[in-house]
């Protein structure tokens, strides 16, 4: 396929949405490959990531940002800045909400986290709103729902002016996807690619793999650990069989939480190594030699190194 015709699309599409409403599952989906990490926990995309999405002769390049919700921390600032400013700078907005979580609000059978998914939804409306924006609505999750009860949400959703057109979509199962993808790729602009063919993804492989590990982190210990710990890849050497060497550390912010992590004799950082390790060699196509430790780090995330490396603004 060539870059050098005009017939060439290209462009950015920010994906933003409530915590856990799907955004990077939804993101994967559309790129064919996993790009950005999913788990139970909320707010676990901390600095937007680009996944290269293609469709005939379009790119599009997904930004899969942090979510949208009530900061209480500089990091969490930091965050929802950094997700405001993906969509300001994109050519198109895909706004993903928890369509299970809306319809069991408007029965009154919401949880807690349900509540607070919807109300973030209304904070991504109001603040379209007043930007003066459009978006592509993305009602997710609807393998979990019954279609009289989307359509009934879909309708209160259309009345608040700021979507022009509604997907229904489950990013689990693919459902949906496709004619999503198909709107997106007629939307980019004209012009030239902005990367390589063969690339999925605009993230640094050290950064990349720091967000592995945290992910295995986070699905190991979802219920034993808070959310505020992170991962940093403090050594990446290729070595002369074409595989490479990674030392990374785990940064937890209590004495308490480091055995947490450790496990009895090893055993959770060692299952831990074993599935990260897995996945990175999948995504660098080489073997991996992956060295963990874990250090406790009283107050983290107001170092501000670490937001630069995550892309992130300090002073908000």
């Amino acid at each position: 396929m060539s870059a050098e015709t005009t017939q060439d699309r290209a462009g950015f599409a920010a994906v933003i949405g409530a915590p856990n409403a799907g955004k990077s599952t939804l993101t994967n989906a559309l790129v064919g490959e996993k790009v950005s990490i999913v788990t139970q926990k909320v707010q676990t995309t901390r600095f937007p990531v680009r996944g290269v999405a293609l469709l005939d002769r379009a790119q599009i390049i997904l930004v899969d940002t942090p979510g949208v919700f009530e900061p209480r921390r500089k990091l969490d600032r930091a965050m929802v800045k950094a997700a405001w400013n993906g969509a300001h700078d994109a050519d198109i907005i895909v706004h993903v909400i928890d369509a299970a979580a809306r319809i069991a609000d408007a029965k009154g059978e919401a949880s807690g986290a349900q509540r607070r998914c919807v109300e973030d939804d209304d904070r991504v409306i109001e603040g379209l709103k007043a930007n003066k924006q459009t978006a592509l609505l993305v009602l997710n999750k609807i393998d979990l729902i019954r279609r009289d009860d989307l359509f009934a949400i879909t309708q209160v959703l259309n009345e608040t002016g700021v979507y022009s057109h509604i997907f229904m979509v489950s990013a689990q199962t693919g459902d949906g996807v496709p004619d999503l993808k198909k709107v997106l790729a007629d939307a980019m602009p004209e012009g030239h690619w902005l990367y390589p063919e063969d690339q999925v993804a605009d993230v640094p492989q050290r950064v990349l793999a720091a967000e592995i590990t945290r992910e295995k982190v986070y699905l190991r210990l979802h219920e034993e650990l808070p959310y505020m710990s992170t991962v940093e890849t403090e050594s990446w050497k290729p070595l002369k069989d074409g595989s490479v060497r990674i030392e990374q550390r785990i940064f937890v912010e209590r004495d308490s939480q480091k055995p947490i992590v450790l496990g009895k004799k090893g055993a959770t950082i060692k299952k831990i190594g074993e599935l990260a390790r897995a996945d990175m060699e999948d995504a660098f196509g080489r073997r991996v030699h992956l060295f963990l430790q874990v250090q406790v780090q009283t107050g983290w995330a107001e170092n501000r190194n670490r937001y630069s490396a995550m892309g992130l603004e300090f002073d908000v």
